[in-house]
């Protein structure tokens, strides 16, 4: 009842944008009235697109919008995103998110059943400034009161604490300030006799709260992981640190080559049971990535960094590597999102590496109809913390399900799903967990409307 209450007050705080006089449903920024047809190069920039563009001049098809992805993190051009819209004189006002209301149970003799509402909320604004443009972005989530305690039961997840103890088999609720930051991109005047077509943008981001250039775009704005409540197993492999408190980020954008590459010095501590405070810290922990976008379609990955005392339990400094692919494909009455996600971390203190592999995708068909699925092998060696010397654990995490929109209003959508989990593990695990522990969901999804032009 607590998380219903709760999840209803969330949705009711996106009251505002939803029914404002003006308000304009869109999907990443793009006007209906002026997106070109699939297949030409350029657009016309009405609406906002990529901060730092001359909103006099065309955007190219390819580019991928900040307004639908984490950090400076790339999501296909393609990706479609459900937002409301509003201008305020020079501003653009865009707010998107999700409320999930769930009965979540685990199985296995660990496994326990609790209802619970996953959430999150981003509010984003928008303009020129000089010859570049700034986007502001502030995310939050009612989790801390939503969640059960000690945290969202999930079968073989591990990271962050709970009363000074690891959290084990369970997620962790997000904070309430997700992120607070700002992307600020400017074009930089390329001399003629430098041999790179298009133009070249340099790109600050900075954040109280935010993500670092490291990892593929959360899994939380993932359009490939839109209908799935669940975080990844491999989320702490991957990109656990999408919400650091206190990120600088810098970069060039090279039109020519599509492609990105950026740098970060941040804090990364993982936050602390405190979910409604902001943690500063020394910003002593740096990344570097590299992204492409090949076309409309298709965005990949490779990212680098050193992270120093990122785990509160855990004594040394990690070293952490990721790459992915995503993919987005829309077709008539709906589209297909995958992403391919590898992550490695490096314990420095002890010498070890952890690994996790992750596929996931969504299919929206018949404009009403979900089908997803999240497939993971991921290394564990914390679902023991009372006894340290035990090996890592080699884990599978198979995930199918499916949703179907019972509401779609020129507002919202509201839809009602299902998923369920499957395992393979060591068999030294089964007196643990018993020999084939079952995990379901049943759920049920508030969001923003697609546009008209997306369906």
């Amino acid at each position: 009842m607590r998380a219903l209450i709760c999840g209803l007050f969330l949705i009711s705080a996106w009251a505002p944008f939803a029914g404002a006089q003006g308000v304009v449903q869109e999907v990443h920024g793009r006007d209906p009235q002026t997106q070109t047809k699939q297949g030409s190069t350029e657009q016309p920039m009405d609406m906002p697109d990529m901060p730092g563009m001359d909103m006099s001049q065309p955007v190219p098809d390819w580019m991928p919008s900040p307004q639908v992805s984490s950090g400076t993190g790339w999501q296909p051009a393609a990706a479609e995103v459900p937002m409301w819209m509003k201008s305020v004189g020079a501003w653009e006002g865009m707010a998107h998110g999700v409320v999930f209301v769930d009965y979540n149970q685990q199985g296995g003799p660990r496994g326990e059943g609790k209802a619970e509402s996953e959430n999150w909320l981003m509010v984003m604004e928008q303009r020129t400034l000089g010859q570049g443009s700034i986007l502001f972005r502030e995310m939050f989530s009612a989790e801390s009161l939503t969640s059960p305690h000690p945290g969202f039961p999930e079968l073989f997840q591990t990271g962050e604490t709970y009363h000074g103890q690891a959290l084990v088999d369970h997620q962790h609720p997000h904070n309430v300030f997700s992120e607070l930051a700002f992307d600020y991109t400017h074009p930089i005047k390329v001399p003629a006799e430098v041999p790179i077509k298009g133009k070249i943008l340099w790109e600050f981001y900075g954040a109280a709260a935010g993500e670092p250039a490291l990892g593929p775009v959360a899994y939380l704005h993932r359009v490939s992981a839109a209908e799935l409540p669940m975080a990844p197993l491999s989320h702490h492999l991957q990109d656990s640190t999408h919400t650091s408190f206190g990120v600088i980020t810098t970069g060039l954008i090279v039109e020519g080559l599509r492609l990105k590459l950026e740098g970060s010095v941040f804090n990364g501590r993982e936050p602390d049971e405190k979910r409604y405070t902001i943690q500063f810290a020394p910003l002593d922990s740096w990344s570097v990535r590299l992204s492409v976008a090949p076309s409309r379609n298709w965005t990949a990955q490779y990212s680098f960094g050193r992270l120093e005392h990122p785990e509160a339990l855990e004594p040394g400094s990690q070293r952490r590597q990721t790459a992915s692919v995503e993919y987005v494909r829309p077709f008539a009455r709906g589209s297909w999102a995958t992403s391919l996600v590898w992550g490695r971390v490096h314990q420095v203190f002890d010498n070890h590496n952890l690994n996790g592999y992750l596929l996931e995708t969504t299919v929206n068909f018949k404009l009403r109809n979900y089908a997803f699925s999240r497939m993971e092998l991921v290394d564990k060696d914390e679902l023991f913390p009372d006894d340290p010397l035990l090996p890592s654990f080699r884990i599978g995490a198979y995930t199918f399900g499916g949703a179907h929109d019972l509401i779609q209003s020129r507002l919202w959508q509201f839809a009602m799903g299902a998923d369920v989990t499957v395992y393979t593990k060591p068999s030294t695990l089964d007196s643990a967990y018993g020999k084939n522990p079952v995990s379901f969901q049943i759920f049920l999804r508030v969001r923003p409307a697609l546009s008209p032009h997306d369906h």
